[in-house]
């Protein structure tokens, strides 16, 4: 009875040692940036579809949420912050989509199985990832006004390298994946 206890509260503590790092990951490739208006290009759509795939939709949501809250009260996590703001009025500026949109590509992100193939891999995780633009594009079209670009402000300049970040995970995939095991 003691071994189960013991491998419980390691879990446990292995997941929230993820969480809290997943969350740091999101803060720095949050700053690694190439500015664009009126939303910034970042390595965090690499970083979500990596947290989904390599443990699962539990950790990947949980690291998302902590990160999320962690610049809703205020802490300069997020890309543009505290250049342009902080806490929950930069949470709810032209970005407020796309994190959102974090939350569920992580989950789908998640729902990659060893068994695929790359191709099928590449598709899901290319879903995953458009559910960001997506989320991204609403929330903008609801900011600025639907009569804006919002195709060539929200989405197209990200094209490129997202199609980069895409096929480097999937190139990645199969051994990510095993990081599963170690939850």
């Amino acid at each position: 009875m003691e071994v189960i206890k013991q491998n419980t509260h390691s879990g446990i503590i292995k997941s929230l040692i993820i969480i809290f790092l997943g969350s740091i990951a999101l803060i720095i490739s949050a700053k690694i940036k190439i500015p664009f208006y009126p939303v910034p290009m970042t390595m965090q759509t690499f970083i979500v579809l990596l947290l989904g795939l390599s443990f699962g939709y539990k950790i990947g949501l949980a690291s998302i949420c902590l990160y999320l809250f962690e610049g809703i009260i205020g802490l300069p996590v997020f890309s543009n912050s505290p250049e342009r703001g902080v806490g929950l009025i930069y949470f709810m500026g032209p970005t407020m989509g796309y994190l959102i949109g974090f939350l569920l590509a992580s989950f789908f992100a998640s729902k990659v199985k060893k068994e695929d193939n790359y191709f099928l891999i590449f598709i899901k995780l290319t879903l995953s990832v458009s559910i960001i633009y997506f989320m991204g594009v609403l929330w903008l079209g609801f900011i600025l006004g639907w009569d804006k670009p919002l195709f060539q402000l929200g989405v197209e300049p990200f094209l490129l390298a997202e199609l980069f970040k895409l096929a480097l995970i999937t190139a990645l995939a199969k051994k990510l994946l095993k990081f599963r095991k170690f939850i």
